[in-house]
């Protein structure tokens, strides 16, 4: 058994138009945890790779007669199925380097020359065989975390779903009290009331946010044709932003085929929270878009507050919360809004950053695919 420590044989196939080579290429390599399939030529070989899909190494004879071995690797790097098999040329051919470079154009990922030295040989094969035990490890957690993970985002939608209609009966009974003219008479009982229903709302608006969250990364999302200027022109108008804030396209939005939820959830955190710390009488909140060779670069752009010097690397990270001093109260910040923003970006391949001063306000910016 290899270092690996596998009870899982590891397959070769040696392939060789000579039958003494394939049995005396067997002798050298043999070990107890190893199986080898033999084939005498280049169509036999592929029939065995596609007949048997645990194949990890591949000792391929250049030299045969229906079909060279050049060819045979060209084929199996051609098909997703076959393209990650380890490809040793063994070959008696010359040693120029012009047939060495062409065996690693073709695909192979070593080059052995006959007469084989025994003990590079087998030595070679040692390491191809752990490094193919070491990738399904590899394969095998990175799938188990897959499934971790999807496991966490279901108990997630399930507690936060469970939550939220408790918590919607709490708010709704904390609206009778602030109703009651009884207590609407008590200011010390009316401040507790007030501290309750805002600690509520906040609450509510964090489960949503969870909720969001754990539906973004269940439910499959389809690549359709989006009017970026439609799409923003109909988020707008059901944001009802107050009446002192002017929300302005600056240039002419892109029309192209992508994940519009995704999208759509992006310019919507934003400009949502363009709108609520907006502090200017006349508030202005400016969407643009700067087209590249890969990518469009969007901005949404506002005349607010700004975000301090010292607050700007935090915005992105989970649960981190503002609160807009000039208020009387919480402005509802969840913090995870932006921190999912950030982690689309990275499922999308793009990335988002931003630039504020105190005086003109903040701009964020973010890559997106074309």
């Amino acid at each position: 058994m290899s270092i690996h420590g596998s009870s899982v044989p590891f397959t070769i196939l040696l392939v060789d138009d000579r039958d003494e080579n394939l049995v005396s290429l067997e002798a050298v390599l043999y070990k107890e945890n190893r199986r080898f399939i033999k084939s005498s030529s280049g169509n036999d070989a592929l029939k065995q790779v596609l007949k048997n899909e645990d194949i990890g190494l591949i000792m391929l004879d250049v030299q045969m007669p229906d079909m060279d071995g050049f060819e045979v690797a060209r084929l199996l790097k051609s098909n997703s199925k076959t393209k990650d098999i380890s490809i040793i040329f063994v070959t008696a051919i010359s040693r120029e380097e012009q047939y060495v470079l062409k065996g690693f154009e073709e695909g192979a990922v070593d080059y052995l020359q006959k007469p084989l030295d025994i003990s590079v040989t087998q030595a070679k094969v040692n390491v191809f065989e752990d490094l193919y035990f070491y990738q399904h490890q590899l394969k095998a957690s990175i799938s188990e975390l897959q499934k971790i993970n999807k496991q966490l985002e279901k108990f997630v939608y399930i507690v936060a779903h469970d939550l939220k209609s408790p918590l919607s009966g709490i708010i709704g009974m904390l609206g009778l009290l602030e109703m009651d003219k009884q207590i609407a008479g008590n200011s010390e009982t009316m401040e507790y009331v007030n501290l309750l229903s805002n600690a509520a709302y906040h609450l509510s608006g964090m489960i949503s946010s969870l909720l969001d969250y754990s539906r973004k990364s269940i439910d499959q999302q389809t690549v359709e044709e989006v009017d970026v200027n439609v799409m923003i022109t109909e988020m707008v108008f059901l944001l009802f932003p107050p009446k002192n804030i002017t929300i302005k396209i600056v240039d002419r939005l892109p029309v192209f085929a992508t994940k519009k939820l995704k999208l759509q959830q992006v310019f919507q955190n934003l400009i949502s929270n363009a709108i609520k710390y907006n502090d200017k009488a006349a508030g202005l909140i400016e969407v643009g878009v700067i087209e590249k060779d890969d990518c469009y670069e969007f901005y949404v752009k506002d005349n607010g507050p700004g975000i301090p010097a010292e607050r700007q690397k935090d915005v992105f990270n989970l649960f981190h919360t503002s609160v807009n001093k000039s208020a009387s109260k919480v402005d509802g910040s969840t913090g995870v809004g932006l921190n999912i923003v950030k982690m689309m970006m990275a499922e999308e391949g793009g990335k988002i950053w931003l630039e504020s001063t105190p005086v003109g306000g903040t701009i964020f910016f973010f890559e997106w695919k074309k």
